[in-house]
């Protein structure tokens, strides 16, 4: 590969379809209430989130204030 790669290389929507997001994003709901994470980690320090919304929105979330807005209305946790 000769370009440089970074987080905003190739940024793309729906890498993944509706159906998977959803269903990920209802494990992440369902785990955090349950365990306050999963088999990732806790949820404070996860990344599966905005990963998730990259490949399907092809947003980049990656400052702190973001990531907590993101996570709160997606997942409905208290950071």
């Amino acid at each position: 590969m000769t370009k440089k790669v970074t987080c905003r290389t190739g940024l793309k929507k729906k890498l993944i379809n509706k159906e998977v997001f959803e269903r990920e994003i209802a494990l992440c709901q369902e785990m955090s209430v349950k365990d306050g994470g999963c088999c990732w980690g806790k949820c404070e320090q996860c990344g599966v989130v905005p990963l998730l919304v990259k490949l399907y929105e092809g947003k980049l979330v990656d400052d702190e204030k973001g990531l907590k807005k993101l996570k709160k209305k997606l997942v409905s946790f208290n950071l």
